[in-house]
């Protein structure tokens, strides 16, 4: 009978499998995904040009936001700010033609979720093609807005 208390053995742990298997994950990630992130949405960022440009004179509807977030359609203010009034409102004023260039104009304070109400009902009524009025950064606040070309 052997009472001797047995000698703990200090547990081990093989690193070096735990390294190969992580190698092999990394190697098999880096040939099984993609680098190239293609784009799904093409977007025409607009441009400021360092001398103001007049208004075009085919631009048929205009849409402004204030810094409270109400909306106004061809300068004639919208009741209230919902989008479904701000829909009535464009499909009054610009009737059946989606094929009109539509300029938006902002106030810099209002909120980024007025901007992409309106945006989202324009895509809504079918409208393609949005432009977004700037003013230079040193002009004064009632300046008439730069379009981009």
């Amino acid at each position: 009978m052997n009472l001797r208390p047995r000698r703990a053995e200090e547990p081990e742990i093989n690193l070096i499998s735990l390294i190969d298997v992580l190698l092999m994950l990394v190697i098999f990630l880096m040939f099984s995904s993609t680098f190239i992130v293609e784009g799904r949405l093409h977007v025409r960022l607009p441009q400021v040009a360092s001398v103001p440009q007049s208004r075009p004179p085919n631009v048929a509807l205009l849409i402004s936001v204030s810094a409270s977030g109400a909306y106004s359609v061809n300068e004639r203010e919208v009741i209230n700010g919902s989008a479904d009034t701000l829909r009535a409102a464009i499909e009054r004023v610009a009737g059946s033609d989606r094929n009109q260039i539509v300029t938006l104009r902002a106030d810099a304070r209002t909120t980024h979720q007025a901007v992409v109400t309106a945006m989202d009902v324009l895509g809504h009524l079918g409208y393609r093609e949005i432009q977004i009025a700037t003013v230079h950064a040193g002009e004064a606040a009632t300046a008439t807005p730069r379009v981009p070309r």
